[in-house]
C-alpha cells in the first residue's frame, strides 16, 4: 500500500493519517467547501474537495470518492467512523473498482448492521441475548400479544436502527401502541425501514463492549473491554477500559463470546461487540459494529496496539501478529467526547467559533481533534471538537489526570461537555463504579454544573452585578431601597 484515501473528515481522519505516515504510506484528504481549511487537509499529502457543506453531498457521495481515488492511483481508502463506515454498498463498490477496503467484507456489514440478522447469525453459538422477539414486526396488536409474553417493561428497537433513533421504552401496555407506531415513525424516517423487534428491557444495565481484532486467515483475539455506559441520549459521552465491575472469569468469557460472535459473520478487521451487563454481571449481546469506534483509544493506552495499523495489515492480507495469551491489561484510560454542546441546554450542539482554544499537554495526556484556534464548528456534521483520553497506572490516576487536563483545556466561543466531563469524574456514582446507562437522568441536573464550579460561577454572579450596575446608569432606574416608597411599605 503506497497511497491510503481517508474517506472522513476531522479527529478521526487525522488520527488514520498519523499511523498511515508512520508506516510509510501516503494520504489522500477529501473534504466540503467548508472543511477547507482544516487540520485533516493540511496533513495530508493530497487533499480533494469532494462537495458542497452538506454531508449527503460530500461525505456521503460515494460514487465521487471512488472516482477521486481512482483518479489519484490511490490504493486502498479507510472510511473511519460514522459516514460510510458501515455502508456495505460503498465497501463493494470500492472493491469493485479494484481498491482495498480498510475494513470488513461487505457481507460482515450486511449480517451484522442489522441488529436481527445479527441475533440470527449468533444464535448458533449459545452467546446470551436478552429475551425478546427474534423476528421484524409492524402489526401492532400481534407485538402487543408478544410483549404480553415477555413481560413489561419492554424496549422496542429499529431493526435497522442506531444512535437510540427508533427506540422506546414502555413501561406500561396501555403505553404500547402509542410507543410503537412512534418508534415505527422514527425508524422509517431515520433509516428507511419502520421493521422493529422487541426485547425485555434490563432496567439498569451497563454498557460494556469487547475490541475484537481478525484477519483473513481464522485468527482473532479480543483486547478486552471499554465501560461506556455514561451517554446522554443513548449516546456515548465517556468512555474508560478497563471495566471498574468485571472479574477476570467474566472479562475472559465475554471476550471469547466477543470472538464467537466475529466468526459468526466470518469477521475481518477490527470491530466491536456490545453487551448490556446487569447488575448481577449477567451479560447479553446487543449489537456488533462493524468498524472503528470512537473511543478506540482508551483500549490503544491499556494494550500498547496501534488499531488502525492493525486495520491496514489485516486489510494488506498480513495474518496477526497478536496472539491473544501475549496480550495483558496495562494501568486504566479514560477518554472524555468534547462536543460543542451545551450541557445547561440539554447538550444541544452550540455553533460557534473557537475564538481561544489551548489544548492539555502533559506525559499521559493524548488529545484526538481535528480543529485549531479560529475555526468555526460547522453546523452541517457531528459536533465534537476532541477527544480527551488520559493514562495512569490505576483507575483513580487516570481519573485525576483526566480532571487535571480537563482543568487545562481552554475553549472560548462554543459551550462544551468539559463541565459535564468534570461533574461525571467527580461524582460518588462514577468513582465508586455504581452507575449505570442512567447517570444522566438518574445524577446530573444543569445547575450542578455552578455547584462544581465555583470559580466561575463566581466570576458569572461579578459579571451580573457589574451588567446590572451599567444598566441602572443607563437607564437611570432609581434604588427602590431608599426610596420613600420602599420605607412607606414596609
Amino acid at each position: 500500500m503506497k497511497k491510503l484515501l481517508i474517506a472522513n473528515r476531522g479527529e478521526i481522519a487525522l488520527r488514520i493519517m498519523r499511523t498511515a505516515h508512520e508506516m510509510g504510506i501516503k494520504t489522500v484528504a477529501i473534504f466540503s467547501e467548508i472543511d477547507r481549511n482544516a487540520p485533516h487537509v493540511r496533513f495530508a499529502d493530497e487533499a480533494v474537495c469532494i462537495g458542497p457543506n452538506p454531508s449527503n453531498q460530500s461525505y456521503l457521495n460515494g460514487a465521487r470518492i471512488i472516482e477521486v481515488a481512482r483518479e489519484l492511483n490511490v490504493d486502498a481508502i479507510h472510511p473511519g467512523y460514522g459516514f460510510l463506515s458501515e455502508n456495505a454498498v460503498f465497501a463493494r463498490a470500492v472493491e469493485s473498482a479494484g481498491i482495498l477496503f480498510v475494513g470488513p467484507s461487505p457481507f460482515s456489514i450486511e449480517v451484522m448492521g442489522s441488529k436481527l440478522a445479527a441475533k440470527a447469525a449468533v444464535k448458533e453459538y449459545d452467546i446470551p441475548m436478552v429475551p425478546g422477539l427474534d423476528r421484524a414486526i409492524t402489526d401492532v396488536e400481534a407485538a402487543k400479544n408478544l410483549a404480553r409474553k415477555i413481560g413489561f417493561p419492554i424496549l422496542i428497537k429499529a431493526s435497522a436502527g442506531g444512535g437510540g433513533k427508533g427506540m422506546r421504552i414502555v413501561e406500561k401496555e396501555a403505553e404500547f401502541e402509542e410507543q410503537m407506531q412512534r418508534a415505527i415513525s422514527e425508524a422509517t424516517s431515520a433509516f428507511g425501514d419502520g421493521s422493529v423487534f422487541l426485547e425485555k428491557y434490563i432496567a439498569s444495565p451497563r454498557h460494556i463492549e469487547i475490541q475484537v481484532l481478525a484477519d483473513q486467515h481464522g485468527n482473532a483475539v479480543h483486547l478486552f473491554e471499554r465501560e461506556c455506559s455514561v451517554q446522554r441520549r443513548h449516546q456515548k459521552v465517556l468512555e474508560e477500559a478497563p471495566s471498574s465491575i468485571l472479574t477476570p472469569e467474566v472479562r475472559k468469557k465475554m471476550g471469547q463470546d466477543a470472538i464467537k460472535v466475529a466468526r459468526a459473520c466470518n469477521y475481518r478487521g477490527a470491530g466491536t461487540v456490545e453487551f448490556l451487563v446487569d447488575d448481577k454481571l449477567n451479560y447479553y449481546f446487543l449489537e456488533m459494529n462493524t468498524r472503528l469506534q470512537v473511543e478506540h483509544p482508551v483500549t490503544e493506552m491499556i494494550t500498547g496496539v496501534d488499531l488502525v495499523e492493525q486495520q491496514i495489515l489485516i486489510a494488506l492480507g498480513q495474518p496477526l501478529s497478536l496472539r491473544q495469551d501475549s496480550l495483558s491489561i496495562k494501568g486504566h484510560a479514560v477518554e472524555l467526547r468534547v462536543y460543542a454542546e451545551d450541557p445547561q441546554n440539554n447538550f444541544l450542539p452550540s455553533i460557534g467559533t473557537l475564538t481561544r482554544y489551548q489544548r492539555p499537554r502533559g506525559a499521559n495526556i493524548r488529545v484526538d481533534d481535528g480543529y485549531d484556534e479560529g475555526m468555526s464548528i460547522p453546523i452541517y456534521y457531528d459536533p465534537m471538537i476532541a477527544k480527551l483520553i488520559t493514562w495512569g497506572g490505576n483507575r483513580d490516576a487516570a481519573i485525576q489526570l483526566m480532571l487535571e487536563a480537563i482543568g487545562q483545556y481552554e475553549i472560548e466561543g462554543v459551550a462544551t461537555t468539559l463541565p459535564f466531563g468534570r461533574f461525571v469524574l467527580e461524582h460518588e456514582a462514577f468513582t465508586s463504579g455504581q452507575f449505570d446507562t442512567h447517570f444522566v437522568q438518574k445524577h446530573f441536573k444543569p445547575e450542578k454544573l455552578e455547584e462544581t464550579n465555583p470559580v466561575g460561577a463566581e466570576i458569572a454572579a461579578q459579571l451580573a452585578v457589574k451588567l446590572y450596575s451599567d444598566y441602572q446608569r443607563v437607564l437611570k432606574v432609581p434604588n427602590v431601597d431608599q426610596s420613600n416608597w420602599g420605607k412607606d411599605n414596609r
